[in-house]
């Protein structure tokens, strides 16, 4: 992968992961670094993914590839939303 594609994949899952955080209810206590972390893994996850079911094969915006890359940052949101506050206690 050339650096201007991991530049790419950086900004596009930076947006992928703030866009699954919006379209989730309620309030996610996780910081906005590891939002942002999500969205990378997922940006690149389902590139691959889409890559290998043929759906990135198609020129100008690959709807289905975004969509199947913002389900993959909610369900990263919400699997990193339920681990990361175990373990905490809250001083009141």
């Amino acid at each position: 992968m050339a650096v201007t594609g991991i530049f790419s994949a950086v900004i596009v899952g930076l947006v992928i992961g703030v866009i699954a955080r919006l379209l989730i209810p309620g309030r996610q206590n996780i910081p906005l670094w590891l939002t942002i972390v999500i969205g990378i893994v997922a940006a690149l996850i389902g590139t691959a993914i889409a890559g290998a079911l043929g759906v990135a094969a198609t020129r100008g915006i690959d709807w289905l590839e975004l969509i199947l890359q913002i389900v993959l940052a909610i369900v990263g949101v919400l699997i990193a939303t339920s681990l990361y506050g175990r373990g905490r206690s809250k001083v009141t």
